[in-house]
């Protein structure tokens, strides 16, 4: 999954969260993680919404679970060929991270 993220690193990633707004080169599955982390729901939905990738696929299946809408969750985490997700929202949001940006040291997890 890692091929959507842009070549952006957790570093970058965690220090453009003190800002209000993601860098606008990064790809949209990074930049609604960006809004996920900062708690953004409808941002993030609007950008998975209009487009289309395996990573856009789990996030927006981890934002329906989010709010709650279990039947669309399943949904698109069947289209993301995942399974349905049993941990926290919390550690699903660090497994995407950790997914979706590579360590500074290392290749994606």
């Amino acid at each position: 999954m890692a091929e959507t993220n842009g070549g952006v690193t957790r570093d970058e990633f965690d220090r453009q969260l003190t800002e209000t707004e993601p860098l606008v080169h990064w790809p949209a599955v990074i930049r609604a993680l960006f809004f996920v982390q900062r708690g953004d729901w409808q941002r993030a939905h609007d950008i998975v919404e209009h487009t289309d990738s395996r990573s856009i696929r789990w996030l927006h299946a981890h934002l329906h679970r989010w709010e709650g809408d279990h039947g669309n969750a399943a949904y698109w985490y069947r289209r993301a060929d995942r399974p349905v997700s049993s941990v926290s929202l919390d550690d699903e949001r660090a497994l995407l991270r950790d997914t979706l940006l590579p360590a500074a040291d290392g290749p994606p997890r």
